[in-house]
């Protein structure tokens, strides 16, 4: 009957990761079209649902608190809810992102644009993959998923790094853009700092599969 109470609890738990999963989805989704489209409206519901992504994260951690002090979890177990843990963790920081991106795009709702919106939305949009890759790989206890998702990782980086050199060109020829491609260079380091979230996601997963954290994204290997 314990273990049977357990396992109930643990399958809520896991519901609830689920939940705070598509709500972090869904505030990358709508911050990269806020700011593809200077849509301020849909910005400021970004901004604003992050107090629910909070609210949902400490909701989570307090029950994976719980399950270890009332039920002294198995060695498996605690390796579950430990990782439940640090998940959460880079998911309410992916929505801080994603809220710092829309906040931005506020801010610049009323200017030209100073480069071709192409490889951003790209960048964007794969960050936006690799968190989807990361949190399926822990609903599915997929190790081969997750390693997918660090090795996106580089990707990611590179247009990163291209886009900032990018930036600085424009800033260079035309003073007058550096406030706003400094805005820019700030977007692009959030997207950036997604994907690294979302890797350490997928590391995460590793562990809770194998009992073994490895750092899977190590640059220049």
């Amino acid at each position: 009957m314990v273990r049977n109470s357990f396992d109930k609890e643990l399958e809520h738990l896991h519901g609830l990761m689920v939940k705070m999963s598509a709500m972090v989805e869904e505030s990358i989704e709508n911050s990269v079209i806020a700011f593809k489209k200077q849509d301020v409206s849909l910005a400021r519901q970004v901004f604003e649902s992050d107090d629910t992504i909070d609210d949902m994260e400490s909701k989570i951690e307090k029950i994976c608190i719980n399950l270890i002090a009332r039920q002294q979890p198995l060695a498996k177990d605690l390796r579950a809810i430990s990782t439940a843990l640090k998940i959460i963790t880079d998911m309410e920081r992916i929505a801080d992102h994603a809220a710092d991106i829309a906040e931005l795009t506020i801010r610049m709702a009323d200017l030209k644009q100073v480069k071709p919106l192409i490889d951003i939305p790209l960048m964007a949009d794969l960050a936006k993959k690799m968190v989807t890759k990361s949190i399926n790989s822990y609903v599915k206890h997929d190790i081969a998923l997750a390693k997918e998702v660090c090795d996106s990782d580089d990707e990611v980086d590179n247009l990163f790094s291209k886009i900032v050199l990018e930036l600085i060109n424009i800033m260079k020829n035309n003073p007058e853009t550096v406030e706003q491609a400094t805005d820019y260079m700030f977007i692009v380091k959030y997207l950036e700092r997604i994907g690294d979230h979302a890797t350490n996601i997928a590391e995460w997963v590793v562990f809770n599969v194998t009992g073994s954290h490895d750092h899977l994204a190590r640059k220049n290997e």
